[in-house]
């Protein structure tokens, strides 16, 4: 058994190394680098998790590094099926003897796709960063590589990575339309098509192969998505025994997205149906579906423990495009995709994320903590036109810095109001500048 896949894994070192380059649209992920721990890339299926690798794999060539030293390799083939855990060894010995100059004296690096299928994996893993000069990147499915999984089996020596559909700019990037200048710099016929990307960006999202599909396709496609999610990731993963339930909730999620949702409502909602399941398997499915990626969901700010698990969270699918295809009106509601795309923007610049609820009973849709230790206090809202909604936005900025006197007023909309004034402690920012502006910690 052992020459079969000898000969197999061998052919495929020789075929990656040879293949041509891909040309991929460039992500903006943030990537660790910390001495010998191994990069582990997750991230919801479909997001874009080999188009990193390859994109890493690329730009080490580019660097300099020689192709021999560069080594991808995916275990999705049906012909390393049986592989097993004592096998993997081959993958080793079958690189060095193509490129025996590399063994001990130079630095490859390895970058193993679909890694999870073979079992005992994360043995393999840690011996190959002990015993070889081999930097290491690691991704797959997100059915058995979570991100809880990844630091359980490596038991400390992974740093993760996560690959989330494409940014405004990604987008912008893969459409040919990136910005080459700041935004405060550009024509009312540039302002004006930026404007329209946004429009389209929030309404069909960023997955990859989403882009530029028609309406009926791309619906359908990301329905898909979030069928496989549910089904792989979810109910065969965990055993589920009323999957029937874990369909209800992510229907009333991703209907309801930036919405706020208690499990204790849901749970009375269910037992008035007849349903019977307990509040902690409905805490369980909701965790499982933030471990797939599928969605996220934000705690109150408070120091409280008890206020914040009385008070409900706030769920946000993973990506825009999914606002439009779950609503129950079949339409987008602009106001909570673009709440949705601050909040992952936030996400991809480090920044630590709750929403607040003020003493007044006041809402503030984002306190942002970033590593820098600057506190910013956000509010999304699409259209300021009306007099009172921006009254009321501003009110509740206010009423917030009174618990949080240290942190930045922001206000994000589409347009700037044609009519009102601002206090000086608020900024206004247009979502399509805050959304391009370069901000990482």
């Amino acid at each position: 058994m052992e020459s079969l896949f000898r000969s197999i894994v061998a052919q495929k070192i020789i075929d990656s190394q040879a293949a041509a380059l891909p040309i991929l649209t460039r992500r903006d992920c943030w990537l660790p680098s910390v001495k010998d721990k191994a990069t582990a890339i997750i991230g919801m299926r479909r997001a874009g998790k080999t188009s990193l690798m390859w994109q890493i794999l690329t730009e080490r060539h580019a660097s300099g590094t020689p192709r021999e030293g560069l080594l991808y390799f995916s275990f999705e083939d049906e012909r390393l099926a049986d592989l097993q855990l004592q096998d993997l060894d081959v993958l080793v010995e079958a690189f060095y003897q193509i490129n025996p100059t590399w063994r001990d004296q130079r630095r490859a690096t390895f970058f193993l796709d679909e890694i999870q299928l073979v079992p005992g994996w994360e043995l393999f893993a840690r011996r190959l960063l002990d015993s070889e000069n081999i930097e290491l990147f690691l991704s797959g499915s997100s059915a058995r590589l979570l991100s809880r999984e990844v630091a359980t089996s490596m038991r400390g020596r992974a740093m993760e990575a996560v690959v989330s559909p494409f940014s405004f700019r990604e987008m912008l990037r893969h459409a040919g339309r990136e910005a080459t200048k700041p935004t405060d710099r550009l024509t009312k016929a540039e302002r004006s098509q930026l404007d329209k990307d946004l429009q389209e960006f929030l309404a069909h999202g960023g997955f990859p192969e989403a882009q530029g599909l028609d309406t009926r396709n791309r619906i359908e496609l990301l329905r898909t998505y979030v069928d496989v999610v549910i089904l792989r990731d979810v109910v065969e993963r965990h055993n589920l025994s009323q999957p029937q339930v874990l369909h209800w909730m992510v229907r009333q999620l991703l209907g309801n997205a930036a919405g706020t949702f208690s499990i204790n409502k849901f749970h009375a909602d269910l037992k008035s149906r007849g349903v019977a399941v307990g509040k902690d398997t409905l805490h369980s499915y909701l965790a499982h579906l933030e471990d797939a990626f599928l969605l996220c969901s934000l705690d109150v700010a408070t120091d409280s423990e008890r206020r914040r698990q009385v008070n409900p969270r706030k769920v946000y699918p993973v990506d825009t495009g999914l606002t439009s295809v779950f609503d129950r009106s079949g339409k987008t509601n602009v106001g909570h995709a673009l709440e949705t795309a601050v909040l992952h923007e936030l996400h991809r610049r480090g920044a630590q994320t709750n929403y607040v609820r003020t003493p007044d009973g006041l809402e503030v849709d984002f306190y942002a903590r970033h590593l820098s230790g600057v506190e910013t206090l956000i509010q999304v809202c699409a259209d300021l036109d009306h007099p009172d909604t921006l009254a009321r936005e501003v009110r509740a900025l206010q009423d917030a810095a009174q618990t949080w006197p240290r942190a930045t007023l922001q206000l994000i909309t589409l347009t700037r109001p044609k009519t009102g004034v601002l206090p000086p402690s608020i900024q206004m920012h247009l979502a399509s500048d805050w959304l391009l502006q370069v901000e990482r910690d």
